[in-house]
């Protein structure tokens, strides 16, 4: 009993001192950090959520430490870009009444991209492509003053939203054609690559109606070596690559797209063994250089132009010769930083990681970040 009775008293005292302790400990209090100024090394990575794509989101990281920065809602298959002056962050997506069903409401919402905070909304037309994420379905033009989204009902169409007015200005049909390319010096223009292998040119008016309509000659064959809409720019000429590994330049600056004779980065021995192109942003250019960095697999066949790299090949986009060969990492998706000290930036379709190179005359590689969110597919940088 006498045992009994001090095991009670030593735990009440302890209680007790606990019961004070807590006491005098001040409450928690929530508070916001500020992420520092973007710079060069930013990197944006869109999420999808395949496992539940009501909620798909984008993932900010600092490129430079390869730490995690934020996260952006960009609900039911968003399409996000950035504004040109990297201020904005554009995020084209679908809600429904009832998450999954119910009415459906298509949104242009805009997010402070320093802060990531949600500024506002403008309602669009109910139509936007809802497919993965992609450079190639939602652009700004080349001052920032248009947004032009894909539209797939499955009929094609384009909607043009007037960012300094907040509001849609238009909606214009784009038959037998997919994706948009801006030109890079007139803001009311953009192009559209097509099934039978030309690229149209739409020139709008100031209510957005097309001025013009051309369309260039056939520069690729859809059926034997068709063009991934996937591109990255060199200076103002875009680069895009085929199944097969030719690459083409566009100029999409002028009424009609000029597109230079296509050439292969894909040699006798390596065609032999089966070297193709794959994946899902599969190239990335680094401009300063000259460079065009492309995902490549070998023993590639009818349908394996998704598959991840093996190695990442390094092509001089002036003499057409490959430079370097790089591992692969499995990646599906890259894209390269601008300024000084360019870094190309890899997705690894197996783990998740984000994989950092530095680029130079021999690419050297930075740093690995593991497993960023469910299912990251694109990436855009600062």
């Amino acid at each position: 009993m006498k045992k009994s009775f001090r095991v009670k008293s030593l735990l009440f005292g302890l209680c007790a001192g606990v019961a004070m302790q807590a006491h005098a400990l001040e409450p928690d209090v929530l508070t916001v950090t500020k992420m520092a100024p973007a710079d060069a090394y930013r990197v944006y990575i869109a999420d999808p959520n395949f496992s539940s794509l009501v909620d798909g989101r984008m993932h900010v990281i600092d490129g430079q430490n390869m730490r995690y920065l934020g996260m952006v809602s960009t609900g039911f298959s968003g399409l996000s870009v950035l504004s040109p002056d990297r201020s904005e962050l554009y995020v084209a997506t679908t809600y429904y009444a009832r998450l999954n069903h119910g009415e459906r409401t298509d949104v242009v919402d805009i997010h402070d991209a320093t802060t990531l905070a949600r500024k506002e909304e403008i309602v669009i037309p109910p139509r936007h492509a809802q497919g993965t994420a992609s450079r190639s379905l939602i652009q700004t033009s080349f001052d920032g003053s248009l947004l032009y989204v894909q539209n797939a009902t499955p009929a094609t169409s384009v909607t043009v939203v007037d960012l300094r007015n907040r509001k849609v200005l238009a909606e214009v049909p784009t038959p037998g054609c997919w994706a948009v390319y801006p030109s890079p010096t007139v803001a009311s223009r953009f192009s559209a690559m097509c099934g039978n292998g030309s690229m149209l040119t739409l020139t709008l008016d100031e209510a957005g109606q097309v001025a013009t309509r051309k369309q260039s000659a056939p520069f690729f064959d859809p059926d034997s070596d068709p063009v991934f809409p996937m591109y990255d720019r060199n200076g103002d000429k875009f680069v895009f690559v085929s199944f097969h590994g030719k690459v083409y330049q566009a100029d999409l600056s002028g009424e009609m797209a000029s597109v230079e004779p296509g050439w292969s980065l894909v040699g006798a021995a390596d065609a032999k063994a089966g070297w193709r192109p794959g994946g899902y942003q599969l190239l990335a250019t680094e401009r300063a250089a000259g460079r065009l960095y492309v995902a490549m697999h070998d023993k590639g066949e009818e349908g394996s132009h998704k598959n991840p790299a093996k190695e990442i090949w390094v092509i001089d986009l002036a003499s057409h010769k490959r430079i370097a060969r790089l591992p692969g990492h499995n990646a599906v998706s890259m894209a390269t930083s601008r300024g000084d000290k360019p870094r190309l930036y890899l997705l690894d379709a197996t783990n998740n990681d984000l994989i950092a190179y530095d680029l130079g005359a021999k690419p050297k590689l930075f740093k690995r970040m593991p497993a960023i969110g469910n299912t990251p597919i694109h990436l855009e940088l600062q």
